[in-house]
């Protein structure tokens, strides 16, 4: 076995001396994290110190970098998000928090940004302030704190919930009316990215008339040296305890008011639910916080179960996830599925949360239940069950069972672009808000993603139901049709408009053109082209590629009818990213 005395020689390649920006520190800490994992426990500690140590060279990046960030910055679907050091240090994101409030400021003298903010005035906002918290990740602390140090320099009243979860600091948001939030994080994304997430006063994913203000406003802000909002010499470090106006906050109890608060629109008895919970012999959850921000708050969520009814998988603080992409997947799924399978209990829930608690995928033991497939439940679950009205929305990208089951029930399918802040048009309207990327919202709750939401419906159905949600969703399939989503993406060099140009190749398969699919040729029979190209085909099937907003990749997404023509379709999918050059 590989010993620590090869430290030096595995991580050299990677390092340059007294050159941050020559040096690829999370390549070397790869490379540490990979010999930790399969070492022996007493040989651990020893990885664990050479992780610190480049960990040390990350943080000192982090507090020195001046220049600019190696990549422009730019918010995306939801948020910006770039490598820890190189991209996101201290004064990029106090750059960034610059440009928050210069377009506050332009507000004052800007009526038609005032619904989009949901604030009035610069004067308005500084009264009602910021909820500021962070992930799991490595320099959370260091970049909130130079969030708060921007904040209070220009007297902005502060939230700090700390190391928090989207939908907490969301719920946060709009328990306490502040004017708006930043979350640290970058939510599923791999070990080396940081992130900047901003919400407004709606407590939902900014709209693009903001971030597009942002974006340009922080760019410029970039290349000056004297920058409105950072006065010279202001520290961005200094504690939090020597700044005005920081009121702690507690998300999950503000998360916890809110469901209370919404239980008349989506029907959830929240403290009702944690009591059965509690008294039951037959309920068993098991949840993996993968190392995120959720870990923290999980048995308080769930009202401090003992270990016979709650089950915490990788419960430790890693910001490195033990090597792992960290994101609700099947494969991250796997060790709930074993977890579960060693216990006994007539009704278990597994669940994977990725590290901004955002996210969620399920199983009940056996059965794995993507947000492709929760999200029609949950609709049939709040419109059949729970007794309420109102529409189904779903990202384009996401599979067509909810549209079945709202057909049948004779209700109205809201199918946006990708991004849960497409749903502001009908966030009071629609009863389940989902993307097929794990996310997911109910109505008379935040309007942002929120795993923890989507963790309590999931618990509540299975209560309420008394079966398991695989057995639940075969009851729908069965009665609505059977649908067989699958997704896959791939890192190009394009970017920008570039990228958009080669993708505009695809536009030749129109409607009445054919794809081949296997050894078939299948005809085309809708297009719908709001986000990338989603080409329908004739059995219902369909493919759709588009740009990731957030990543340097194309992601493409398919959905069969017949599950063995379900891997025909990513090659299909692959075959048209070849045509158009981005694959070999």
């Amino acid at each position: 076995m590989t010993t620590p005395k090869n430290i030096t020689a595995k991580t050299s390649p990677f390092i340059v001396a007294n050159d941050h920006q020559r040096s690829n520190y999370f390549e070397a800490i790869k490379v540490l994290v990979a010999e930790r994992e399969k070492a022996q426990a007493s040989e651990r500690p020893q990885w664990q110190q050479a992780i610190d140590e480049i960990y040390a060279l990350v943080a000192d990046e982090i507090r020195t970098n001046s220049g600019e960030p190696s990549q422009a910055i730019s918010f995306g679907t939801s948020g910006w998000r770039g490598i820890l050091g190189k991209d996101l240090f201290l004064r990029s994101v106090a750059v960034v928090t610059a440009a928050i409030l210069t377009l506050y400021k332009e507000a004052d003298a800007d009526a038609s940004l005032h619904a989009s903010l949901g604030v009035d005035s610069f004067a308005e906002m500084q009264e009602r302030g910021c909820v500021l918290g962070f992930d799991n990740r490595f320099g959370g602390p260091m970049l909130a704190l130079a969030v708060a140090n921007v904040l209070a320099a220009n007297q902005v009243k502060i939230f700090y919930a700390g190391e928090a979860t989207t939908g907490a600091l969301s719920a946060s948001l709009l328990i306490n009316r502040a004017a708006f939030s930043i979350n640290l994080t970058p939510s599923h994304n791999p070990m080396e990215y940081a992130g900047f997430k901003y919400n407004a006063a709606d407590a939902g994913p900014a709209a693009e008339i903001l971030t597009t203000s942002i974006t340009r406003t922080a760019q410029d802000y970039c290349k000056r040296q004297a920058v409105p909002f950072l006065a010279k010499g202001l520290n961005l470090q200094e504690p939090l305890g020597n700044l005005p106006n920081v009121v702690q906050e507690n998300a999950l109890a503000s998360w916890q008011q809110l469901i209370r608060r919404g239980a008349s629109q989506h029907g959830i008895d929240y403290d009702a639910l944690l009591a059965d919970f509690a008294a039951s012999d037959q309920m068993l959850v098991c949840v993996d916080a993968v190392h995120g921000a959720s870990r923290t708050v999980i048995a308080d969520l769930l009202g401090n179960p003992g270990p016979e009814h709650l089950l915490l998988l990788r419960d430790n603080a890693d910001p490195t996830f033990g090597g792992i992409a960290p994101e609700p997947s099947a494969a991250n799924m796997r060790l709930a599925l074993d977890t579960l399978a060693k216990k006994q209990a007539p009704l278990k829930l597994g669940a994977v949360i990725d590290p901004d608690g955002d996210r969620i995928r399920f199983t009940d033991g056996q059965t794995e239940i993507s947000m492709n497939q929760f999200g029609a439940m949950a609709f049939h679950f709040l419109h059949e069950i729970k007794g309420k009205r109102g529409m189904v929305a779903k990202t384009v990208a996401s599979s067509n069972l909810a549209n079945a089951v709202a057909a049948k029930l004779g209700e109205e399918v809201f199918e946006p672009k990708v991004g849960f802040k497409e749903f502001k048009p009908v966030i009071d309207r629609a009863l389940v808000c989902f993307e097929e990327s794990d996310g997911i919202s109910i109505i008379g709750h935040t309007p942002e993603k929120d795993a923890f939401i989507g963790l309590i419906l999931a618990l509540d159905m299975m209560r309420t139901l008394n079966k398991p949600l695989g057995a639940y969703l075969e009851e729908i399939e069965d009665r609505f049709g059977h649908y067989y989503p699958a997704k896959d993406g791939v890192t190009v060099s394009q970017q920008g408009a570039t990228l958009l140009a080669t993708l505009d190749g695809l536009n030749r398969y129109d409607v009445g053109t054919t794809i081949r699919v296997g050894d078939k040729e299948k005809k085309i029979k809708q297009v719908i082209a709001i986000d990338g190209r989603k080409m329908i085909l004739e059995d219902d099937s369909w493919i759709m590629i588009r740009p990731s907003g957030t990543e340097p990749k194309v992601r493409f997404y398919v959905e069969a009818r017949d599950p063995k023509d379900c891997a025909l379709l990513v090659d299909a999918a692959k075959s048209l990213l070849a045509e158009t050059g981005l694959l070999p």
